[in-house]
């Protein structure tokens, strides 16, 4: 058995999902994929988060996560207020701990304008890819 502590670390897709599906509005559909009827859905709004990477920055205690928040909506502006209101509300996470897990910072990356199209028969659906980063801690396994 090794004398170093077996750290597990949260799940930040669900830390991230837990956020948002508390501080938007009920019809947003949030999760961690695009729904089935994607072209309905956006009437009124997609966020969907995918764990793009990370690695530990403090051994056994933090680790930094990039988050790649996916946002769709009927149209560019409502996609665009979704985004700024999903990366107000998870910046406003710092510092709390949700489900167990301690959020110690969040922080920007970027906030890009990429239209989604399926094939090119379709209109493009409006979507703004966010990528926040989150520094999560650690819990002890056991």
């Amino acid at each position: 058995m090794s004398p170093l502590p077996v750290v597990v670390f949260p799940d930040a897709e669900l830390v991230a999902v837990t956020v948002l599906r508390a501080a938007l509005d009920a019809g947003v559909i949030v999760g961690t994929e695009w729904p089935e009827e994607l072209a309905a859905a956006v009437t009124t709004g997609v966020v969907s988060v995918t764990r793009g990477g990370g690695a530990t920055v403090q051994r056994f205690v933090t680790e930094d996560v990039t988050l790649d928040i996916d946002v769709l909506a009927a149209e560019k502006g409502q996609a665009h207020d979704l985004a700024q209101l999903a990366r107000a509300y998870l910046r406003a996470a710092e510092g709390t701990t949700v489900d167990g897990a301690q959020i110690y910072t969040v922080a920007d990356i970027s906030l890009v304008w990429l239209p989604y199209q399926p094939d090119a028969e379709t209109t493009p659906i409006p979507r703004y890819v966010l990528v926040m980063q989150m520094r999560l801690r650690g819990q002890r396994a056991g």
